[in-house]
């Protein structure tokens, strides 16, 4: 869980602090940024919600007519599909950590996602026909795209994409460059979790203070991160899981499996950009500890906090950047 902390100091400045909070993503969607008035915030916030929504219509698989579920309905035909820009470079981002991460993230896990997704909305177990049927549609090599056409051909029947690993990220890193577009260089932007800044703000050129939950439902303890230019996101199954004879089981899926994992994990990414601090922790989330802290070179400039239980202790790991954590 992330906390926005108050911002300190009283250094004089011309730019002002502020805030716009708005659902979106089926989350919440909140923006803070310094202006120089508020003809420039209210314009610069108008157009950050029209790009958002434009990507949350191209990218949603839970909206019927979004570009992407019509992409998913031509699976199987053979046919090369011309898509926008936004989506193909979406997806190329995801085919990309797909290859590096062998498919521990995998934009092409629709149908499993979507079986478990009701799962633990229903607290009813997918059963193992559902989960065979599901998976025989699932694979990120299933995917081709063709960079010069801007076109992508779904080679197997019954595929769908979800990119629901890496859209939030992507899209605030969109959000960003049309802040940059106003002019305005120090901002933080947070849906869900995902959170992204630029330059630090006027009051406290040290970052953007974060605070950083310890995962376990019930706790206050906290730690802080001071972030500038820089994105973080963390997941875990504190709050969204299901049961199932005695197990307990996240709303975090391992593509391989088709199940949700069926051990506690947490795992904060530190990345230059949203999209990957997104994608990221849902690899290493499934990777487990061992096997994220090799995985982890495969990610320039991404850092990693770790926590995992297995055997009913706690394992806890982080990478150099997040020596940078205050108490």
């Amino acid at each position: 869980m992330w906390l926005l902390l108050p911002l300190s100091g009283n250094a004089q400045t011309r730019l002002q602090r502020f805030s716009f909070t708005r659902g979106l993503m089926g989350t919440e969607f909140n923006v803070i940024f310094y202006a120089p008035d508020s003809a420039v915030a209210y314009q610069a916030n108008r157009a950050v919600s029209v790009r958002m929504d434009t990507l949350n219509a191209i990218m949603s698989d839970y909206l019927d007519g979004s570009e992407i579920n019509r992409l998913s309905a031509t699976s199987g035909s053979g046919k090369w599909i011309t898509v926008s820009a936004d989506l193909f470079h979406v997806l190329q981002k995801a085919q990309s950590i797909a290859q590096l991460s062998h498919g521990r993230y995998d934009p092409t896990v629709g149908p499993l996602s979507l079986l478990w997704r009701r799962a633990v909305r229903r607290k009813e177990f997918p059963t193992a026909s559902q989960r065979r049927k599901a998976r025989r549609a699932v694979g990120y090599r299933l995917m081709k795209l063709d960079r010069t056409n801007q076109t992508v051909k779904l080679r197997r029947s019954g595929m769908r994409l979800d990119v629901g690993g890496i859209g939030q990220g992507f899209a605030i890193d969109e959000a960003l460059t049309v802040l940059h577009q106003f002019g305005i260089r120090s901002a933080l932007l947070d849906i869900g979790g995902d959170i992204l800044v630029s330059d630090a703000p006027p009051d406290h050129p040290a970052g953007w203070r974060v605070s950083l939950g310890s995962g376990k439902a019930g706790s206050s303890d906290t730690a802080t991160v001071l972030l500038k230019n820089a994105a973080i996101t963390t997941s875990g199954d504190t709050y969204r899981f299901l049961e199932h004879k005695g197990r307990r089981y996240s709303h975090i899926m391992n593509p391989r499996s088709g199940l949700g994992l069926h051990h506690f994990v947490q795992a904060t990414v530190l990345a230059p950009d949203g999209y990957h601090a997104d994608a990221l922790t849902k690899v290493f989330s499934v990777a487990g500890l061992r096997k994220s802290r090799r995985l982890l070179k495969r990610f320039p400039g991404a850092e990693l906090l770790f926590l995992e239980n297995k055997t009913g202790k706690l394992h806890a790991w982080k990478s150099a950047g997040f020596k940078r954590i205050l108490p």
